[in-house]
């Protein structure tokens, strides 16, 4: 695992305010945020970077680099960058990707097919209700809920794959450091205990208005399909449903009573062409095809694919090396991805693909972060 200090180049860009969209240029164009760091004023100027920019990237905040650094030296924190193996590859796909990631939990679950679960702060108790229920049921079904960790029905729904001990991610408007509302504190460290805590800003950040909507763009990038539970007709899970719609994914709506105004954005999505759902079976029959699609795309990249029609084997054949050595690292006890990591010295990029694949075909079961072979 890379040391704190490592990520120091990247931190220095970042830092410097250099926006994401020249970032990704910069570390496509160098390789990697060292090279891209000591390339120096005219090369960065020759990718937009203005004079300003430019200075304040040769000193940063000492402050904030520190904090920066101190939060990374924690072994659950992770800064993914985007020339990293480990970034998400569906999270590649949307229009304007965040071009680093920090990470407190489980960063493998950045790879996990996923559903927003999102909807209004001021929900009713029936919303609630209504987002823990079909949080619980996704969760356990082997889908990861994601949301943004709000108060209402984000809070619902993390609560609820949490007690389904399932798999969750929140995607906050803030530092990976910083909970909002401020009550959400021990909901975000269950969270990154058992899942994941995502933001594209560095620790320390505080709640800025302007930083949730691109945080709606994360959530949705990490998503196959969002679920919106309840919502005003002027919201912000509505602003992530048209995300949702513009980067292609699914958009699902609950319908409501016509006296409800946290109904109004439902029914508005639902004229507009969402998918109307009432069970959470509708919504897994909906992905299902889409959970297939991400398994196969993840495998073929690593060119593990299986031939159309071929049955599953029991136990993954040594001509299929990094299959096989995953394989022979799983057992019938709950393993995490660190041990797995170690003893197979595979990239947790090619270790997440495997599982899921492994999962989806029956062969391995997932539970709090952890893997299991089943049945053999």
């Amino acid at each position: 695992m890379p040391r704190a200090s490592d990520h120091e180049p990247l931190l220095r860009l970042l830092l410097g305010g250099v926006p994401a969209s020249i970032l990704r240029r910069l570390l496509d164009t160098h390789g990697d945020a060292a090279s891209a760091l000591a390339a120096g004023p005219r090369d960065w100027a020759s990718h937009g970077l203005d004079r300003a920019a430019c200075l304040a990237v040769r000193a940063p905040d000492d402050a904030a680099l520190a904090r920066s650094l101190h939060w990374l030296e924690d072994s659950r924190h992770h800064l993914l960058g985007w020339r990293d193996e480990a970034y998400p590859p569906l999270l590649r796909r949307i229009a304007s990707p965040p071009a680093v990631l920090f990470v407190a939990g489980d960063p493998a679950l950045l790879w996990r097919p996923a559903v927003a679960v999102v909807g209004s702060r001021a929900a009713t108790a029936g919303g609630r209700a209504n987002a823990a229920t079909f949080a619980s049921a996704l969760a356990r079904a082997g889908l990861c809920v994601t949301s943004g960790m709000a108060a209402g029905i984000d809070a619902a729904a993390h609560q609820a794959a949490l007690d389904a001990s399932g798999m969750t991610v929140a995607v906050l408007g803030t530092g990976p450091d910083v909970a909002y509302p401020a009550s959400h504190r021990p909901l975000m460290a269950r969270i990154a205990a058992a899942g994941a805590v995502v933001s594209e800003h560095p620790p320390g950040t505080a709640p800025l208005r302007t930083h949730f909507p691109s945080r709606n763009r994360i959530l949705v990038g990490l998503s196959l399909g969002v679920l919106v539970v309840e919502a005003a007709t002027r919201s912000g899970a509505l602003i992530t449903a048209r995300q949702a719609g513009d980067a292609g994914r699914e958009v699902f709506a609950l319908p409501g009573s016509i006296h409800n105004p946290m109904a109004r954005g439902c029914h508005r999505l639902i004229r507009d062409g969402a998918q109307l759902v009432e069970t959470p079976a509708e919504v897994l029959d909906a992905l299902a095809p889409l959970v297939s699609d991400l398994a196969r795309a993840l495998r073929g990249a690593l060119e593990h694919s299986i031939p159309a029609g071929a049955p599953p084997q029991a136990v993954p054949q040594p001509d299929d090396p990094d299959t096989y050595r995953l394989w022979q690292a799983l057992g019938h006890d709950p393993t995490g991805m660190d041990d797995l990591l170690a003893r197979t010295g595979l990239t947790a990029a090619t270790v997440s693909s495997i599982l899921l694949a492994l999962e989806l075909e029956g062969r391995v079961a997932a539970e709090h972060g952890r893997y299991s072979r089943v049945g053999v």
